[in-house]
């Protein structure tokens, strides 16, 4: 229950972004003294300013660019294939601006007070702005996102590096690029810069690209990017950088040797860190889990039963959809609605807007193995499908996990086109515990690319019932 009134709000969101946002929306529309805290430049939220929107405008302008290239593949004539750098950028820069708009309109909607101005806690219930001012409240969210990892060698600080912060404003492109990680922004921002002219390099610590995907996934990405100049070192370490003859040179260990690439400028796709610094969260009781997120119980509640976070800042995954989900079941639990809300990441989704592109839900086979949980897989490739080959798309395949004994769907994989699109008829599958056989019976419109499902099924169907 909300205790009350010696307190100056009942809620306090500190982050204006989608969690935040989410949050305030929710626990004003339930009646209670709600307060965003906004600390950021700008306004809008990781995903609108910095993430999601900006790169897919860009990710797609770049696959538009690289089809007009190729259309001779359909019988089309394009004499020559020419961009406009500036115009690109400043197609993404009008709408993100729109978006960002659209999302002040939203906090500055009164529907709850919005202030801008840092803040950190003095006690449990106290937080103090950078303005001087103190505010106290009954409950907090803290909602402040993430910011780039730092990197993982100080020559790199005094060599400099693009972020995918600073990507986002280029004026103009390089003409050679290393690009540090084999994550979705590295990947993402890789296949950007190549279809763009930039020669691309890529370095990566792990054994093969996106491995938080099952290795034959990683595998097709890895062939694309090589098909299309991309050249890809996997299992190094990096050893050192440094900047002579204008250009920057990094060295590191490959196959156990040591090598060395230079390019004109070094992208640092490492990943980003919970953006908790300087909130002084010793002060009120809250601790961080070892990925130095801000840790929390299914219903977003941290180790301070009165304060709850979201989004980046508390992971464990960085997606907009799952900030809004836990923004608002930190709101739902603050109300105290019944009956109570839990976070459940059984669905949870992974999208990967590299072309083509890749996406998972639930249990991939890497992790079904690592849990030791049993389970049945096929897949079925996307170069023996009738859809997909009209459309020229014909790398990757689709891929489904099941229980042995009952069926039921515990994972799908994507990879090739919409593959985006397409995992959702998954997600909707395993959200009403849907089996392979209930899904290899569903009608499937043809040609269709949702129709390459039924045949992983219709396998795995026959496999069950035998």
């Amino acid at each position: 229950m909300i205790t009350p009134s010696q307190f100056d709000f009942d809620v306090v969101v500190i982050g204006g972004g989608s969690a935040g946002y989410a949050a305030a929306n929710a626990t004003a529309r339930g009646g209670l003294r709600t307060v965003v805290i906004e600390g950021g430049q700008d306004v809008g939220g990781l995903c609108i300013l910095r993430g999601c929107m900006p790169t897919k405008a860009l990710l797609y302008a770049a696959e538009v660019k690289h089809l007009a290239e190729h259309a001779a593949t359909w019988g089309i004539h394009v004499p020559e294939v020419r961009f406009d750098f500036a115009k690109v950028m400043a197609r993404k820069n009008t709408m993100i601006a729109d978006f960002a708009g659209y999302r002040r309109q939203q906090l500055e909607s009164g529907r709850f007070k919005f202030i801008r101005a840092k803040a950190r806690f003095v006690d449990p219930h106290t937080i103090e702005l950078d303005n001087g001012q103190r505010l106290t409240s009954a409950h907090f969210v803290i909602s402040t996102g993430s910011v780039v990892s730092a990197p993982p060698l100080p020559q790199l600080n005094s060599a400099g590096f693009l972020t995918s912060d600073d990507a986002l404003t280029l004026e103009r492109l390089p003409q050679s690029l290393i690009v540090l990680g084999g994550g979705a922004v590295a990947v993402e921002f890789a296949q950007f810069f190549a279809r763009f002219g930039v020669r691309v390099t890529l370095l990566q610590r792990s054994r093969h690209l996106l491995r938080d995907f099952d290795t034959d996934v990683a595998e097709v990405m890895e062939n694309v990017f090589r098909r299309e100049g991309i050249e890809i070192f996997a299992g190094t370490r990096l050893l050192d950088v440094q900047v002579e003859g204008g250009l920057k040179h990094v060295s590191f260990e490959h196959a156990g040797r040591s090598h060395t690439v230079s390019a004109e400028q070094i992208f640092h796709g490492l990943g980003r860190s919970p953006n908790v610094a300087g909130l002084n969260l010793p002060a009120a009781g809250v601790t961080l889990d070892a990925a130095g997120r801000v840790a929390t119980d299914a219903e977003m509640r941290t180790s301070a039963p009165h304060i709850f976070a979201a989004g980046d800042c508390a992971g464990p995954h960085e997606i907009v959809h799952l900030a809004i989900q836990q923004g608002e079941t930190a709101a739902h639990t603050i109300l105290g609605a019944r009956p109570p809300r839990a976070m459940d990441y059984r669905l949870l989704i992974s999208v990967v807007f590299t072309e083509p592109q890749v996406a998972c839900v639930g249990l991939t086979e890497t992790r079904a193995r690592s849990q030791g949980r049993e389970f049945i897989a096929a897949s079925y490739p996307f170069n023996d499908h009738g859809k997909s080959l009209l459309m020229e798309a014909k790398d990757g395949f689709v891929k489904l996990l099941a229980d042995p004994r009952t069926g039921e769907i515990l994972g799908g994989a994507c990879v090739g086109p919409a593959g985006g699109e397409l995992i959702h008829e998954i997600v909707a599958a395993m959200a009403k515990r849907t089996t392979v056989s209930e899904l290899a019976a569903l009608p499937h419109y043809h040609p269709t690319l949702a129709e390459i499902w039924t045949y992983p099924a219709e396998e795995l169907a026959a496999a069950v019932s035998g």
